[in-house]
């Protein structure tokens, strides 16, 4: 493990904003934290970056490396009246890295962003600012990085950049990552394993996509003349024209769907939709 966090507290005053909170990560992995906005996610990436010290608990970080963390907490500090480049050279500067202008190329290739862009950042789009943000983390090599909140904001296209962006630096840096958003579609796409965080406590987690469809109730099934089908008229919710909603567990879909195909209606899509208020259900503590 590159970082593991144990029996995080943390209190203000008469609030505790984590409880009993443990979560790891190593290299090579993508793990996912998946939470409603204010259920304690960025307050944790700040104590594993030693921003802010738990109420009790403990941190430990398995690196020989100068900079094991970096990452971005609530959104990228970027000097805006600066191009990327600038900001680049200052922030290594800041860390005495010394870096030549091919040092600076190689950073800015590595996220995707180009090398002659001379304009300030202000004029950047969210998804540029992301980059350039994972680039400033990515300086000095750390082992693991720590996203908060990477994909809000913005657009579909600009969320498929990201994501395709930590997958292959996973796979080109072997580095670990832990990402934490509250747009489930997007952890399930990404993460190997999910920690899921409510009112400051752990309430789920595992491997991801084990994890989602223990929390999926309901489906949705894209068909031509679905409408039509006498079987899924004992499941369905919801029927329009060409889709339906149904209320199914996962391991009786492979009965539903030849039960569907016998009547002559092929599905070509089949949706999960996660129960959000189980997934989140808080236990007693």
């Amino acid at each position: 493990m590159i970082i593991t966090a144990e029996g995080l507290y943390k209190r203000y005053r008469n609030v505790e904003v984590l409880k009993d909170v443990s979560i790891s990560c190593k290299a090579g992995q993508i793990v996912g934290l998946l939470g409603k906005n204010g259920a304690g996610k960025s307050t944790l990436f700040k104590i594993l970056f030693g921003l802010i010290k738990p109420s009790s608990g403990n941190v430990h970080i398995h690196s020989s490396r100068k900079k094991p963390l970096g990452g971005i907490i609530e959104k990228p500090a970027m000097y805006e009246y600066l191009s990327a480049r600038e900001n680049l050279r200052v922030f290594a500067k800041v860390q005495k890295l010394g870096f030549s202008e091919a040092d600076i190329d190689l950073s800015l290739q590595k996220v995707g962003l180009p090398i002659d862009r001379k304009d300030p950042v202000k004029n950047f789009s969210l998804g540029m600012k992301q980059r350039l943000g994972i680039a400033v983390a990515l300086l000095n090599n750390p082992e693991c990085l720590l996203l908060d909140e990477p994909f809000s904001g913005l657009d579909p296209i600009g969320i498929k950049a990201i994501r395709t962006l930590i997958i292959d630096l996973v796979a080109r840096e072997k580095i670990g990552v832990i990402i934490s958003s509250h747009i489930i579609d997007e952890l399930s796409k990404i993460c190997d394993v999910l920690y899921v965080i409510n009112k400051g406590a752990i309430v789920g987690y595992g491997e991801t996509q084990t994890l989602i469809a223990k929390n999926t109730a309901l489906y949705t099934l894209y068909a031509s003349g679905i409408y039509q089908s006498k079987i899924i008229k004992k499941y369905a919710s919801e029927v329009k024209k060409n889709s339906a909603q149904i209320k199914i567990s996962q391991e009786d879909i492979p009965q539903i769907l030849q039960q569907l195909n016998e009547e002559g209606i092929f599905i070509t899509s089949c949706v999960p939709e996660i129960d959000f208020d189980q997934l989140f259900e808080t236990p007693d503590l």
